[in-house]
């Protein structure tokens, strides 16, 4: 996890895939709330850029940022069961998991952007995931989430998203992580039923977005 304030270096890579462009009024909408206000914290949720740390530092707002797919694969939070109904099953020490990656020392945000990080995050974390960034976002704040609506189609490979400053988002695949389960309209509804309102945009490729306020 990174904090960036100001004027922020770089994080991450941006080698690898070729970008592909697609648009997205979910992130249309969440960038004319960016450039309305100043001073946001901003919690970035997956793989980064420099280019992303840069866009939204030059738009005074600051940067906290957690790949949560990457550090849920890590083998010290699994676990094997040898006993017991879950013998021969992984199990996750979520405690542990929320605390080394999404313990923010008392910060609290005004945006998030989730991207597609439910569709590969292992199952048993999502629902205490989206709990906890709950509960560090800021009463009125704005969350960001996409969604795979087919688990093999050509766009369901894990990717970075890179902002731009029009109503496109660049995709670069990166290919490590497996699409572990997607979610229905009604399903996505009830991730967030903690919070107060949430808004669906039509796309015309398999990602859903949607806009949920805190």
């Amino acid at each position: 996890m990174a904090l960036f304030g100001g004027k922020a270096g770089s994080s991450g890579t941006n080698g690898g895939a070729a970008r592909i462009s697609r648009h997205s009024s979910g992130w249309s909408q969440m960038q004319k709330h960016l450039r309305a206000r100043y001073s946001l914290r901003i919690l970035d949720i997956g793989p980064t850029s420099a280019g992303n740390i840069n866009y939204i530092t030059n738009l005074g707002h600051s940067i906290y940022m957690a790949n949560l797919v990457e550090d849920a694969a890590r083998p010290e939070y699994r676990h094997l069961e040898a006993e017991g109904p879950n013998a021969g099953k992984t199990t996750y020490d979520i405690p542990r998991f929320l605390k080394e990656n999404l313990d923010f020392s008392g910060r609290v945000f005004d945006v998030v952007t989730f991207w597609d990080t439910a569709d590969y995050l292992p199952a048993p974390l999502v629902e205490p995931v989206l709990d906890r960034i709950y509960e560090v976002m800021e009463p009125g704040a704005q969350l960001l989430a996409l969604f795979h609506s087919k688990p093999n189609a050509d766009d369901t490979v894990f990717s970075r998203y890179h902002l731009t400053a029009t109503d496109q988002l660049d995709m670069q695949k990166l290919g490590v992580h497996p699409i572990v389960q997607t979610y229905t309209t009604r399903q996505v509804e009830t991730l967030f039923r903690r919070y107060s309102s949430h808004k669906f945009f039509l796309a015309k490729d398999t990602l859903r977005e949607v806009m949920v306020v805190r």
